[in-house]
Formats: C-alpha cells, sequence, structure tokens
C-alpha cells in the first residue's frame, strides 16, 4: 500500500466502498467502480498502469468506534 498520496493521503483499498475480495487465487482483489479484478490491490493497479492516484477512492462509512 505505498501508492502516490492524493491530497496529501495515501489510498487505501481497504478503506474503500469499491474494494472487494474475489477469493480467486489468480485475482484475489476488485474495483466494483472500475469494474476489474487483479492479483495487486486495485490501487495500486491503477498507479502502475496510468501513473495516477485512484480518483475513484470513496472512503466507507464506518460508525464510531468506541
Amino acid at each position: 500500500m505505498n501508492e502516490e498520496p492524493r491530497e496529501g493521503k495515501k489510498i487505501n483499498c481497504f478503506e474503500c466502498r469499491h474494494f472487494f475480495v474475489t477469493h480467486e487465487p489468480s485475482c484475489p482483489y476488485g474495483c466494483r467502480a472500475m469494474g476489474f479484478k487483479t492479483r495487486e490491490l486495485p490501487c495500486a493497479a491503477v498507479l502502475h498502469s496510468s501513473g495516477e492516484s485512484c480518483l475513484c477512492h470513496d472512503q466507507k462509512d464506518r460508525p464510531d468506534r468506541p
């Protein structure tokens, strides 16, 4: 998860509402927003292929923790 920062923070797929785990050994991670599965985290795949940070990242709504 060493992606380039966007607006001063690193993109983390595990905190994105579009991220999912496929349970397919060849492509264990996916992005619903972009419609693909990949071997690496989707944010890293986007960074490697386009040279830019993911623009589809949408922070999950998380209830306040105690």
